[in-house]
């Protein structure tokens, strides 16, 4: 008898737990559902409020409450970190709700969630992209928008990143020995971001990648290699005379010479032995 009572009290008390949420979720009143569902999300209880309000939208669906439902909703999985299915559901508040004074707000969280799944810089950057295209998007959208410049800041922090996973792709091939990718990789990071602080740095690296892969070429590649390794050595001392490495830049340039007029003698005398003079 004692554990039939002590059981029955247990039940009491969990039940008591958990009876007001429980008794409102399975209550079928949408519009209690509703008014509770906006307690928990203004007590930022984001969890309980989401289940609720996931079951008050298909009773409100068409009516004048629907709007300031699906927001709340959709700001749930913001505020619980979900941020794939809140970049989402931002983006559908857009597209349902056309007319909104809420529609520029969620056309930027939907960017800004994707700019909350952007990794460190060494992970895959599928959501930096997408986030960048959604903050220009944005602002192709709404110029006007006090937002616009926030959105500027974000893509140039996010496209820093991108900038910074492409030099560390350029070195780890330079570092690798695999100097042909290396210099591809540079010359892909000239081309994204023209505007770089780190130019001087890449166009040295692409220099030396060219020149080391000059040097350990066979022979019947060298003689190409080694010019254009000397052109980018011209090219580089013009534009940086007076960087901290403009002498090793110059003795890639000698050197690349030297090789050059070694390999056409080199080829005369071939030239010559088969010719018979």
């Amino acid at each position: 008898m004692p554990v039939l009572f002590a059981g029955f009290a247990a039940m009491l008390v969990f039940g008591g737990c958990r009876s007001e949420y429980e008794k409102i979720r399975t209550g079928g009143d949408p519009e209690t559902i509703r008014k509770k569902a906006f307690e928990y999300y203004d007590e930022k209880d984001y969890v309980k409020a989401q289940g609720l309000l996931e079951l008050a939208l298909p009773s409100f669906k068409g009516k004048k409450e629907a709007e300031e439902i699906y927001y709340r909703y959709t700001y749930t999985y913001y505020h619980t970190r979900q941020y794939l299915l809140a970049s989402y559901y931002f983006n559908s508040f857009v597209q349902t709700f056309g007319g909104s004074p809420y529609k520029e707000e969620m056309a930027f969280m939907s960017a800004y969630s994707n700019y909350k799944m952007s990794p460190t810089f060494r992970l895959d950057q599928t959501h930096t992209l997408k986030a960048i295209e959604d903050f220009q998007l944005f602002t192709n959208t709404y110029p006007e928008s006090e937002r616009v410049a926030e959105c500027n800041k974000l893509i140039d922090e996010l496209r820093s990143k991108l900038e910074r996973k492409a030099y560390d792709e350029g070195r780890l091939y330079f570092d690798l020995r695999n100097y042909q990718s290396s210099v591809q990789s540079f010359e892909n990071l000239l081309r994204d971001f023209p505007e770089t602080n780190n130019a001087e740095d890449v166009r040295f690296m692409i220099l030396k990648a060219n020149f080391l892969l000059a040097e350990n070429s066979v022979i019947d590649k060298q003689g190409d290699r080694y010019t254009e390794t000397l052109e980018r050595a011209e090219e580089f001392l013009a534009r940086y005379g007076k960087s901290a490495n403009a002498k090793e830049a110059a003795t890639m340039k000698e050197t690349s010479i030297k090789k050059i007029k070694q390999l056409e003698n080199v080829g005369y005398k071939s030239k010559s032995t088969r010719s018979g003079t």
